[in-house]
């Protein structure tokens, strides 16, 4: 390889990195509040009450900026409430799968309000990341294929605690159904591609990279953290991987097939 080749490489990497930083300004910023508020006076406001009204503030700024759509933010507040479903039955004491150890005053039953946002900043940064990389998917399976791919995935949240679990199952059925697709995008010049479920494998890596940082910040414990911080086991690398494809089937919906009809 040539120097002019290894220099427009390397230009290409740092200019991808800082588009994927701008895809993440939700999430990042939120991750940022999430360090801070264990480092900054907040008045008496609970702390997980400060992340919630800054995230929400957070939210309104970035679409008063046009910086995310009003079919963002209602795809974004979707999977919000998808999880925040998820985590009061995961934090339910019957089933104690992690808590929140700290009080809060806006929260229903046992989960903060905040918490819906950790969801939401991964439909953030799908989002940002399909216009600003100009995603597009060839080879894409039927959307109604992929929408109850998508109830099946979310219902196995549920029902591992009472039959056995099904990801054994659905995570080939992942690679199966998405073993043709292939995401475009352009970084500077030069349309490059990756398949699909390559680009899962790598969200749900550095979604549990983050997991444990937050995990050590004290944003939420699992039970063996509760004495003592450990590494959140490997295991939930599999857990983010098939919740990045929910919130990615919400947001492809708003970014490939809804395009599509309005073309039609």
């Amino acid at each position: 390889m040539d120097k002019v080749s290894l220099r427009s490489l390397t230009w290409e990497f740092v200019l991808f990195v800082i588009k994927e930083a701008r895809a993440c300004i939700f999430a990042g910023t939120f991750f940022l509040l999430l360090f801070l508020s264990n480092h900054i006076p907040l008045f008496g406001i609970a702390r997980y009450d400060f992340l919630f009204i800054s995230a929400l503030l957070l939210q309104i700024l970035l679409f008063t900026a046009k910086i995310e759509t009003w079919d963002e933010i209602r795809a974004i507040f979707l999977f919000h409430i998808i999880g925040t479903l998820l985590e009061l039955f995961k934090t339910n004491p019957a089933v104690n799968s992690w808590s929140y150890p700290e009080a809060a005053f806006f929260k229903v039953a046992t989960v903060p309000l905040f918490a819906g946002f950790m969801y939401a900043a991964v439909g953030s940064y799908i989002a940002q990341a399909w216009r600003i990389l100009n995603l597009e998917l060839k080879n894409p399976p039927n959307y109604k294929a992929m929408l109850v791919f998508c109830v099946l995935i979310y219902a196995n949240f549920f029902s591992n605690h009472f039959i056995p679990d099904m990801r054994i199952v659905l995570i080939p059925a992942v690679f199966l159904l998405f073993w043709r697709t292939q995401v475009y995008f352009t970084v500077y010049e030069k349309r490059r591609s990756m398949p699909l479920v390559l680009s899962f494998c790598l969200i749900a890596f550095f979604i549990w990279i983050a997991e444990n940082i937050s995990t050590f910040w004290g944003a939420w414990q699992y039970p063996d953290q509760v004495h003592v911080w450990n590494v959140v086991s490997t295991n939930k690398i599999t857990s983010w991987f098939l919740l990045v494809i929910i919130s990615f089937i919400i947001i492809a919906y708003l970014k490939h097939y809804k395009k599509d009809v309005l073309k039609a």
